[in-house]
């Protein structure tokens, strides 16, 4: 019987395939695609995931390792979730062995069984007696066994601790076979037979025209933008599609961008559907991770919620894919794996013939783009729901006034006055912290990260300084470093300074912070907005965690303290960045009966961007965007790779990039590339960070096909060069931000 050769993808950086021996017990198997296998590598073992079964190996047969074990008796990866990790694994040039890492639940990786959660039970055997001779003189076990006799069906072992069980006790008991202990199999919850748990909303006409649009394209892929305006009723359209799509015995997968919104969106779904709900993003555990992994799978989960990595959930029957605020920038995975969701959830819509929609106030430029070529269909909601106004724009003209911790006069008067009518106020400075850096007034020394070329924030209430980019903090000095001077100045405002300063000026009202600080903890966030939805008079300051998608009702004034910071940016995405935040940050006032009005503090009140975006509104400057980019040839009108570099020495990584660039030229000339860029290498905006030394390479081209022809012969030859073992290097495809 000749050789049966495994070929499996391991959890490595290379882009290759490793090929192993199959054991003569395992031979006798049916081997399928997506099985783990336990296998040795160099001096340990790893687990690989089966790709192919082959005849022959281009290994030499007395170098071909035999497998330690095959960990599933069927392949626990679905086939169209493997499709997927292969098409991304080719689309990003990344090792198919690592995607299909990004792809899994942690403990499968760690050869986990592939299995819903089993508990254990503890049971009164049936001769078992309170009066047995063997527990006269242990009160202890005779309480426990008296407990357990009240539980004729058993009492699971996550309850013990609740019912005053003791596991010593128990273990006793076990030995003189007076209880015994179960392994049960956690059944799924049954389908309730109503899917709605509460009445569907009336929909207006822009709203029924957008589900009908969508339900009329199911059972098929279509790609559709819902471009709506914050508060035009999207999530109800996503809720009443979600139901059609239960009623058709199918799933529904919703990506959320931020964790933050995971609970209330959960709530929202709960409270509407009788249904089976998993959610997956990275504050639940491994085992729950599993549980809602395999329910989906398994189809016992009807909806699944979740943020980026939810994308990888496999599902039985998949009837609709949801993309909730489709622009947000959170979709891109930054290290690693560096795909983009949103554009990867619209291959798996394709791949499984199942419709998606992407919904957003403020959609990106690429989709736009890809609206108004037909590649979707554009659904516009240019109304708020239930008659609510569309908030008023003031541009306040700071330069000259004297800010008051980066608050105005005008707008300290503005913020009083909602107060004392009993509304709310947000105050938005997307900059945590006290001050963004400390400045010695005697020598001008400022506050630098001795790891990054970046200013170190001030956190007055930690009293420390932190970088904001490395991590790295210290206590907040007393003196200056450099000429020993006391005279230290926080420069600027954050959002713990303007909480402070907010405080002295209104003391009669609450001051709730929203950050990353503010919100580490365990259930900081729900109870900052418990607080908030109660509708008492208050003034919430916080960053761009505010301004995703939340509902404040109570909310009228909106006040963004500095709106200048994305006007003169290297990165020519930093203007839609910032126009998507001040109109997302905008549409949280004036949601419920009272009008909204935002006020933009700004030195360049006049500058064409803001005032195109406050007098016109966010299509009007997507167009002009759109119109720029296509004159530049930016994307979405070309396509971007960006190959990144950094070491611990100066002028390394501008060398690897040097051979890497020359050997991209050859590679050009050889293949006739046409249209192709080169642009560096470079340093990094940032050039220093955490210790390293950073440069970049920028490929440019007008089509995708010969840029990605490009890349694949040219990773081959950056895999082999010396000088790329000297230093980290990495390659995004479409990258978003050229940081």
């Amino acid at each position: 019987m000749s050789d049966v050769i495994l070929r499996l993808a391991l959890p490595s950086p290379l882009r290759r395939l490793f090929d192993y021996r199959a054991t003569a017990a395992m031979a006798r198997q049916p081997l399928t695609p997506g099985m783990r296998i336990r296998v040795p590598f160099g001096r340990r073992e790893m687990i690989g995931i089966l790709v192919e079964v082959c005849a022959t190996s281009e290994v030499p047969a007395d170098k071909l390792k035999p497998a330690i074990a095959l960990l599933d008796p069927t392949s626990p990866l679905p086939p169209a979730l493997l499709k997927l990790c292969l098409w991304t694994a080719q689309y990003y040039q990344h090792s198919l062995g690592d995607t299909l890492s990004w792809a899994l639940p942690v403990l499968l990786r760690q050869g986990e069984a592939a299995e819903i959660r089993q508990e254990r039970f503890w049971q009164v055997t049936a001769d078992a007696r309170l009066d047995d001779p063997r527990i006269a003189r242990a009160p202890r076990q005779r309480e426990a066994l008296q407990t357990l006799s009240q539980h004729p069906h058993g009492v699971a072992h996550s309850l013990l601790s609740k019912l005053g069980l003791n596991k010593d006790s128990l273990d006793l008991l076990l030995a003189k076979e007076l209880v015994q202990l179960e392994v049960r199999r956690q059944r799924p919850a049954t389908r309730h037979e109503h899917w709605l748990a509460q009445p569907e909303l009336p929909l207006n006409d822009e709203q029924r025209a957008a589900f009908e649009a969508v339900r009329s394209g199911f059972g098929s892929f279509h790609a559709f933008l819902l471009a709506g305006v914050t508060g035009s009723g999207k999530t109800e359209v996503y809720l009443q599609l979600i139901r059609e799509t239960l009623e058709a015995g199918k799933q529904a997968l919703v990506l959320i961008p931020e964790i933050n919104l995971g609970p209330q969106t959960l709530a929202r779904f709960e409270q509407r559907f009788n249904a089976r709900i998993a959610l997956l993003h990275s504050a639940v555990n491994d085992r729950e991770r599993l549980d809602a992994w395999l329910a989906a799978r398994d189809g016992e989960a009807d909806i699944i919620i979740g943020t980026r990595s939810a994308l990888f959930t496999p599902m039985k029957n998949p009837g609709l894919i949801i993309i909730d605020e489709e622009h947000d920038g959170s979709y891109k995975q930054q290290e690693g794996l560096r795909y983009h969701a949103r554009d990867l959830a619209l291959v798996r819509a394709h791949q499984e013939n199942v419709p998606i929609l992407l919904g957003s106030a403020t959609p990106s430029l690429e989709s736009l783009h890809n609206a108004h070529t037909g590649r979707y269909g554009l659904l516009r909601m240019n109304h708020r729901a239930g008659g609510a106004k569309q908030p008023r724009f003031l541009r306040l003209d700071v330069r000259s006034r004297p800010l008051d911790s980066g608050i105005s006069g005008p707008l300290q008067q503005a913020i009083g006055k909602t107060l004392e009518a009993g509304q709310q106020v947000l105050v938005f400075l997307n900059r945590r912290g006290f001050a963004p850096t400390l400045l010695c007034h005697d020598c001008g020394w400022m506050s630098g990260c001795p790891r990054c070329d970046a200013r170190m924030t001030v956190h007055q209430r930690s009293a420390v300084l932190r970088c904001h980019h490395c991590g790295y903090d210290e206590r907040l000095p007393l003196r200056c470093p450099k000429c020993a001077h006391v005279d230290l100045r926080p420069v600027g405002a954050g959002t713990e300074r303007a909480e402070e300063r907010l405080k002295v000026l209104f003391p009669d009202f609450p001051v709730l912070r929203v950050d990353r600080d503010s919100t580490s903890r365990k259930d900081a966030m729900h109870n900052l907005f418990t607080t908030i939805q109660r509708g008492q008079p208050s003034i919430l300051v916080g960053t761009q965690m505010l301004a995703k998608g939340h509902h404040f009702p109570r909310v009228t004034l909106v006040a963004i303290l500095d709106a200048d910071g994305g006007l003169f940016s290297g990165d020519f995405r930093a203007s839609e960045r910032m126009a998507q935040l001040i109109v997302q940050v905008a549409g949280r006032a004036g949601r419920a009966e009272e009008p909204g009005k935002v006020i933009v503090q700004t030195h360049l009140a006049e500058h064409p961007l803001l005032v195109q975006l406050t007098e016109e509104g966010y299509f009007a400057f997507a167009e002009q965007a759109l119109s720029e980019r296509r004159g530049a040839g930016l994307p979405p009108f070309a396509h971007l790779a960006l190959l990144r570099a950094e070491a611990h020495k100066p002028g390394q990584a501008e060398g690897f990039l040097d051979e890497a660039c020359s050997a991209a030229e050859r590679l050009l000339a050889e293949q006739g590339g046409q249209g192709i860029e080169l642009l560096g290498p470079v340093p990094a905006p940032m050039e220093r960070r955490a210790g390293r030394f950073r440069a970049q390479l920028l490929l440019q081209a007008s089509a995708r096909a010969p840029l990605h022809r490009l890349i694949s012969a040219w990773l081959l030859e950056l895999e082999q060069m010396p000088s790329g073992r000297q230093v980290r290097w990495s390659l995004d495809v479409d990258p978003v931000d050229l940081y």
